[in-house]
């Protein structure tokens, strides 16, 4: 199965972001990948210091949602759409899962907040999986991917054979500009990775925004832990590799006995 990993830089506006989508989308098509992942709230983009955006309301998400479901059905190929989203009166950090046939099949959402978000987001309260061509997939988004491996053990416990990771890390302001993946000295998030897949024996696909001064980028690791492909930082891009789900035998995980843990 080929997968593509999106690195655009961050969106000037949602008309900005849905533009993005739709290139990126039909260029990881004409590469035969049948889905493709982009970074954390893409739409309408991570509220930072470096960048304002305004909170938007329903109407104009679900209608971003809805053109991101035509680009799916122009280019036939899945796409997962980070994005803000409201559940009742709940404001949420999620991602959306649109098939290649251009149907909404639900979304993910971020269920374990960084401190800094408490008063940006609710928490989620639900984990899933879906399924493109017969591939089982999770979803954890930035923060808890990271810190919380949890999440991608629950994923890999039911199934899957890849969990993808939307986040954001960096900024364009300030900062340290990488120059090799997974340095000693480079900050933890590259190492995170790594073990997510390692600890489950799947594929982790962690997936970020091009930034002027990143702390890491967009990552394939393989089910022993190596990573098998990234987007070099501070270039926007797009990153099409092959997995084989056969590889992704969740044995690890399988293995884990939540038993012991009880109290």
């Amino acid at each position: 199965m080929k997968i593509a990993l999106a690195t655009p830089p961050f969106p000037k506006s949602i008309d900005d972001a849905l533009s993005v989508i739709d290139n990126m989308a039909k260029k990881a098509a004409n590469q035969d990948a049948e889905i493709i992942c982009f970074p954390e709230t893409f739409l309408p983009g991570y509220p930072l210091a470096d960048h304002e955006v305004p909170k938007q309301p329903l109407t104009v998400l679900q209608d971003a949602l809805d053109k991101v479901c035509k680009i799916a059905f122009a280019h036939g190929i899945a796409i997962i759409i980070p994005m803000d989203w409201y559940e009742g009166d709940q404001f949420l950090n999620v991602a959306h899962v649109v098939s290649a046939a251009g149907v909404q099949l639900g979304y993910q959402s971020k269920n374990q907040l960084d401190p800094s978000e408490d008063g940006q987001w609710a928490p989620g309260t639900t984990r899933r999986l879906f399924e493109v061509n017969g591939i089982k997939f999770g979803i954890t988004i930035c923060h808890e991917g990271f810190r919380y491996p949890e999440s991608t053990r629950w994923a890999a416990r039911e199934g899957a054979r890849i969990v993808f990771h939307p986040h954001l890390s960096g900024s364009d302001m300030q900062g340290v500009k990488l120059t090799e993946w997974g340095s000693i000295n480079s900050p933890y998030y590259e190492k995170a990775m790594m073990m997510r897949a390692l600890e489950n024996t799947i594929y982790f696909a962690s997936v970020g925004y091009a930034m002027k001064f990143q702390e890491s980028t967009t990552s394939l690791i393989d089910p022993q832990g190596k990573c098998i492909a990234y987007q070099p930082y501070g270039e926007p891009g797009i990153l099409v590799a092959e997995i084989d789900p056969e590889q992704a035998t969740g044995l690890l995980a399988k293995r884990f006995k939540p038993e012991l843990y009880v109290i």
